[in-house]
């Protein structure tokens, strides 16, 4: 059966797109690149072009997530029932690197992505609910606004303690950190309000909250970043996409560093590293394996991460299963194994 590939690589003006077929025998053909404008007009030139290259409706898109560049175009394709993979830029530049291409030009790239489109069996894009967007725009405006708030707090420290320091330049900036704080509650309480226009999905977060040191903005940003877990299927590839799985370097008799890869959504490691502190100290079952780890490593700020990644796994476990936080769910589950069958 032929399988049949469009890749697109997208800047901020243009889209480089190549056509590609493979068929049973892995045998693959490749057409010339057309570039298309990257607005709407350009959109529907690139469907009416896939069109004349006798492309069936099976025909799959893929393209790279080059910043936001790429959403008009994924949306579109989206809102017209077509196939398409989004793939991380690492993943693509990796897969590039094995082809040994030197030579790096739009047209090569579009190449390139139509290739890996051809031989990979590719995940398909899903168009995240309003609710879900607006959630991930507030919630990354939050972090933001609430690290411009340490920065203005910092620099009126430094200027508090400089000598002879105008007064004029400390009042604007206690005025600017006033107005950042007044803006971070109107974030909160707009998140908030979005929440509870779903009851269903404001009762899951209410759960998830009830896990000690996890609060409402830190629930929210790990759900809007995962689309809700969406794609999630177990802790495992969770931890990956968070960046929070351990990466070993070992070859024969060399035994390198074992360390987090980082390799993942930083806005959820961010969010998670206070929580997991927080954790240490009032969360019985993370604070028993936050000291039994403690004393085993180096240095404690493993432990610390390694209480992290456990949050973030109970937090999707709780999300999938709808369940409040059970500080005695273990005791609970043993006691019920052995507990004798109630015969009547």
């Amino acid at each position: 059966m032929e399988k049949q590939c469009i890749g697109i690589d997208i800047s901020k003006d243009y889209l480089d797109c190549c056509f590609g077929t493979s068929d049973s025998f892995q045998n693959q053909k490749f057409g010339k690149s057309k570039r298309f404008k990257n607005d709407y007009c350009g959109y529907k030139e690139l469907l009416q072009w896939s069109d004349e290259q006798n492309a069936s409706r099976e025909v799959f898109y893929v393209m790279e997530a080059t910043g936001v560049y790429y959403e008009h175009l994924a949306y579109f394709l989206n809102e017209h029932h077509c196939k398409l993979s989004v793939l991380l830029p690492n993943m693509v530049k990796h897969y590039s690197r094995s082809l040994n291409v030197k030579t790096k030009t739009d047209q090569k790239d579009s190449e390139v992505l139509c290739r890996l489109g051809l031989e990979r069996k590719l995940r398909t894009w899903n168009m995240p609910t309003k609710i879900m967007r607006d959630l991930k725009f507030l919630s990354r405006e939050y972090r933001e606004v609430k690290a411009k708030i340490n920065q203005a707090k910092n620099q009126l420290h430094a200027k508090h303690h400089s000598h002879d320091c105008p007064v004029s330049t400390q009042k604007r900036l206690k005025t600017q950190v006033s107005l950042l704080e007044v803006q971070v509650s109107e974030i909160e309480s707009e998140l908030r309000l979005l929440v509870m226009s779903d009851t269903e999905f404001s009762d899951k977060v209410k759960k998830i909250c009830s896990i000690p040191g996890v609060s409402f903005i830190t629930t929210i940003c790990i759900i809007a970043e995962t689309n809700a877990f969406a794609l999630i299927t177990n802790g495992r590839q969770l931890a990956s996409y968070a960046g929070l799985d351990i990466q070993h370097n070992q070859s024969g008799n060399k035994e390198g560093k074992t360390r987090i890869s980082k390799k993942g959504n930083s806005f959820i490691r961010h969010s998670l590293y206070m929580p997991a502190l927080c954790a240490t100290r009032f969360n019985p079952l993370m604070k028993e394996f936050y000291n039994n780890l403690k004393d085993r490593k180096p240095v404690k700020k493993i432990a610390v991460i390694a209480v992290a990644r456990k949050l973030l796994i109970l937090i999707y476990k709780l999300w999938k299963s709808n369940m409040e936080f059970d500080p005695n769910y273990i005791e609970n589950k043993k006691i019920d194994r052995v507990a004798p069958a109630y015969t009547g």
